[in-house]
């Protein structure tokens, strides 16, 4: 979807609010549901589609490899899979991940070991300036080649395996390279087993258990091991997807910090692996609660309560990554209007997202007259408390960086400084309901073409 570039102004200081909203759904498993649905035998159905940009970008690539998908109403898609290495690439076809580095990871595993591949990918400008050098190295160890040889980022050239056989993997951080491995293993010769060093999304596992005659899970002394056999067909899927809890973040970091105000947000994935900035912030005795939980496809879902309250200076090491990923800018945000110094530990890969957002959230706290250090791996913001910055001017650059632009205006809104906030169009990436339900809570904003 090519949308038309825009800027944000926002000038206005939040109103006083107690509503119930839903959010987009989740995007991580809308586009897991495309791919593996493609790759899955007969008919899939995946409901509650997010119909974000980057799901688009993931709809257009199946498409473009032979995939027939047919959307029906109400966020209902059908998707017509033809099982494992049916995917087809026409001569001089070129794949465009758009600013999708989840769909970028996941469907090159698949694409590696999927027969007679050879083909052209890439981004746009944000994407194709990430690294990809890990996912070459892992795909290269299925047999999958990509040139020029000596380039990290896209765009690339990639030729598949011929024999892709299975590998043992020790697994770090990155949710997306574990997936990459496990759609290359499904297509593979033999077993793969994954070694998970470090837990990590574990959406891509839970969408393949009800094949398990491919895919089996164990626990060996508190670490999980995840067993592919490979070349065994999938069962077709038919997946719900629920509110997506890094797009609510933004709107309970709002609902914390300005006063009076109150939220439910209703079916929201609440899988442990996705929830770590609610309890980084239930730490600092934030009023936040889940109720309703229930469990489906393999997920759970709930309705997230939140109320204004006083929140202590935040804290997190190492451990706390993996499950706040996402969220960590717009806990920067909150700690700038926090009273007291918040201490983040163990963020270094926020360096290698979209934007460097480390730095680039500096620069904004820095506009508003909240001052940062960053040392030997470790963010100190000195937050100020809830500060009245009307008479601040704040210009943020064009980054590519849907996160940092949804933070900026969290804290537009709560120091009531004079944001101008560069190509917001970028936040369709993930949250196209973004501004419609800041309008309905009462935020005011103004769109500049």
């Amino acid at each position: 979807m090519q949308l038309k570039k825009f800027n944000l102004i926002v000038n206005t200081k939040a109103c006083i609010f107690n509503k119930i909203i839903n959010v987009d759904s989740d995007k991580s498993i809308s586009i897991r549901s495309f791919l593996i649905a493609s790759i899955s035998q007969n008919l899939s159905t995946v409901f509650n589609v997010l119909e974000s940009d980057d799901v688009i970008s993931a709809i257009k690539c199946l498409e473009d490899l032979g995939v027939k998908i047919k959307k029906q109403k109400f966020k209902k898609y059908l998707i017509y899979g033809n099982g494992l290495g049916s995917l087809i690439a026409k001569k001089n076809i070129k794949l465009n991940f758009g600013n999708s580095g989840t769909l970028a990871r996941l469907l090159i595993g698949i694409l590696s070991t999927t027969p007679k591949i050879e083909i052209n990918v890439a981004g746009d400008q944000s994407l194709n300036r990430r690294s990809m050098e890990k996912l070459k190295i892992l795909m290269s160890k299925f047999g999958a080649s990509f040139s020029p040889k000596a380039k990290s980022n896209f765009p690339l050239k990639m030729i598949s395996s011929e024999m892709p056989v299975g590998l043992n993997y020790s697994s770090g951080v990155s949710a997306q390279l574990k997936s990459a491995v496990i759609l290359a293993a499904l297509n593979s010769y033999g077993k793969t087993k994954i070694f998970e060093k470090e837990k990590s999304r574990d959406h891509t596992e839970n969408m393949l258990l009800h094949n398990s005659n491919v895919i089996n899970i164990q626990n060996r002394k508190n670490k999980k091991v995840i067993i592919i056999n490979g070349k065994k067909q999938l069962k077709p899927i038919n997946i719900n997807v629920p509110g997506d809890p890094s797009s609510a973040a933004f709107f309970v970091a709002l609902t914390l910090l300005n006063r009076k105000s109150s939220l439910k947000i209703k079916n929201v994935g609440l899988n442990k692996t996705r929830t770590g900035f609610y309890q980084i912030l239930k730490k600092q005795k934030a009023q936040i609660k889940f109720l309703n939980i229930k469990k489906i496809n393999n997920e759970p879902r709930g309705d997230i309560i939140v109320k204004s309250c006083k929140i202590k200076p935040i804290k997190t090491d190492k451990s706390f990554y993996v499950n706040s990923t996402d969220e960590y800018p717009i806990l920067f945000a909150m700690a700038a209007l926090i009273n007291g110094t918040s201490i983040f530990k163990g963020i270094g890969e926020l360096v290698n997202k979209e934007s460097n957002r480390i730095v680039e959230m500096q620069k904004i706290l820095k506009q508003i007259g909240v001052k940062s250090r960053f040392s030997k791996g470790i963010l100190k913001i000195f937050g100020k408390g809830m500060i009245n910055a009307s008479n601040k001017r704040v210009i943020v650059p064009s980054l590519g960086d849907h996160r940092i632009c949804m933070s900026s205006f969290v804290l537009a809104v709560l120091t009531g400084a004079q944001f101008q906030i560069n190509n917001f169009e970028t936040v369709y990436t993930s949250a196209p309901s973004f501004l419609k339900i800041m309008k309905l809570i009462g935020m005011h904003f103004e769109i500049q073409s």
